[in-house]
C-alpha cells in the first residue's frame, strides 16, 4: 500500500474508475445495472476519490442541498483497504471542502454497518431512513460543522 492521496477526479479515466467503483461496491452486489450508481446531481456535486498510486479505492461525492446545507452520498471503499483510515481521510476531505465553501452542516443516509464509522466522525443518528432494494436499511444522519 502506497500513500493514499485524496483528491477529486479529473481526467475522464479518472472518472471512469470513480463511477465504476461506485457501481461495484454499491450496486452490483445487488445486481443492479452499471449506470445505477450515477443520478441527476452529478454535474453540480463535489466528487472525491482516494488514490493507492493509480488504483482509485474510495469514493465519496459532496451535493449541496442548500447554502448552508451537503449531503455526502456514494461513500465507499474497497473491500481490501477498509479499517485502514481511507474512508476517514475522505471524510475529512469532504468536511474540509463543505467549510471552505459556507457549509455548515451535512447529512448523509448511512447503511447499518456504517453506522458506527460516522459516528466516531462526531456525526449524530437521527432516524431510521429508507430501504434501498427492499434490503439495505439506511439511517440519517447529520454533523454541523
Amino acid at each position: 500500500m502506497h500513500a493514499i492521496h485524496i483528491t477529486s477526479p479529473s481526467t475522464e479515466e479518472e472518472f471512469k474508475q470513480y463511477y465504476h467503483l461506485r457501481w461495484k461496491l454499491l450496486r452490483a452486489p445487488w445486481n443492479e445495472p452499471e449506470g445505477s450508481e450515477k443520478d441527476d446531481a452529478e454535474a453540480d456535486s463535489f466528487h472525491v476519490i482516494a488514490k493507492d498510486g493509480e488504483q482509485i479505492i474510495g469514493v465519496a461525492r459532496l451535493q449541496n442541498i442548500t447554502p448552508q446545507q451537503a449531503q455526502v452520498r456514494y461513500m465507499a471503499v474497497n473491500d481490501d483497504y477498509q479499517g485502514h483510515g481511507v474512508g476517514r481521510q475522505i471524510m475529512h476531505h469532504v468536511e474540509a471542502h463543505a467549510r471552505k465553501n459556507g457549509i455548515s452542516e451535512i447529512f448523509l443516509h448511512a447503511r447499518e454497518p456504517a453506522i458506527p464509522f460516522y459516528e466516531k466522525l462526531g456525526y449524530q443518528h437521527i432516524e431510521k431512513s429508507y430501504l434501498l432494494f427492499n434490503c439495505i436499511q439506511h439511517y440519517k444522519m447529520n454533523k454541523v460543522l
